[in-house]
């Protein structure tokens, strides 16, 4: 066998090789993904009448961003599926809410509602998005100024300008630049500081071990919330979605704390006290449901 001959079928056992890699990761993926929820409206709180309901994104991607359609394809990664709305969605999305005449708050404006005791008449959306990655600034927030929707943000005050779980953070100065710009219409929340992620699938804030270090973190997200911003933040959101009774019962008796958001699916009402406020993941499977219930 020639020295060709040899580097051809080396080619060719190289991208068999890989080919087979990709089949079977591609296998693995849709598994995952097909046993996920879909995030979509529950049957029960489709029946609510009025209400505020809190939509929560990740990331707002360009229509073109073939190396992320590439990693979502050979991955399961949760991040890289889920958490995803491409930016030609979310336009159709922040139009639906205009031509439906749907009233977008802000989460100040929603806790005053509540504060007041009244019953909510008709219905309401918070705009939130978690973790505020570059595509949030890039993305999202020019449309959102497009048509003047007020939004919040949850910012993990220690790991601005990192690349993690499959997002890249903007920088403090992106996050400020984006503030100025937005004026009253962006509101900051911390999503702690340094401890988002996760130990053996567990969130690393919700182990009993780590309780003592969760709370210095969270002193430490509020610290450098007001050292870049000038005071601290009213809110704070859950990273993976919830926390135990004992970090729960912590943050209830935080001064100055007015909404906890989570990723408990549903929508605000009347009877709720913003101490466990649920959020919609918006993705392409639950948005049918969402729309749904807000054109009826």
């Amino acid at each position: 066998m020639t020295k060709t001959m040899r580097k051809w079928l080396l080619g060719i056992m190289i991208v068999v090789f890989i080919g087979l890699i990709a089949v079977n990761v591609r296998k693995s993926t849709k598994f995952e993904l097909g046993s996920r929820e879909n995030y979509a409206l529950t049957s029960r709180d489709a029946t609510v009448k009025n209400g505020i309901m809190v939509f929560c994104y990740h990331r707002i991607l360009n229509n073109n961003d073939m190396m992320v359609k590439s990693v979502e394809a050979l991955t399961p990664n949760n991040q890289l599926h889920v958490y995803n709305v491409n930016l030609s969605e979310f336009k159709k999305q922040m139009r639906f809410l205009r031509q439906h005449h749907i009233k977008v708050i802000s989460t100040a404006q929603m806790a005053q509602m509540l504060k007041n005791n009244r019953p909510i008449h008709g219905k309401y959306v918070v705009l939130t998005f978690d973790d505020i990655d570059r595509t949030m600034t890039e993305n999202a927030a020019p449309v959102m100024k497009h048509y003047g929707y007020p939004f919040t943000a949850s910012i993990i005050t220690g790991n601005t300008g990192s690349y993690i779980g499959g997002e890249q953070l903007a920088t403090w100065p992106q996050i400020l630049k984006l503030r100025q710009s937005a004026g009253s219409k962006m509101t900051l929340g911390v999503h702690t500081n340094n401890m988002h992620y996760l130990i053996k699938g567990t969130p690393a804030f919700n182990l009993k071990k780590n309780y003592s270090k969760f709370t210095s973190d969270y002193a430490t997200s509020q610290k450098v919330m007001k050292q870049k911003t000038g005071h601290t933040s009213a809110i704070f959101t859950y990273p993976y979605g919830s926390g135990t009774p004992i970090v729960q019962n912590f943050l209830v008796h935080q001064p100055g704390l007015k909404v906890i958001y989570t990723l408990n699916n549903g929508i605000v009402t009347d009877e709720n006290d913003l101490q466990l406020a649920p959020r919609m993941i918006i993705t392409k499977n639950s948005w049918p449901s969402i729309s749904h219930w807000l054109e009826k």
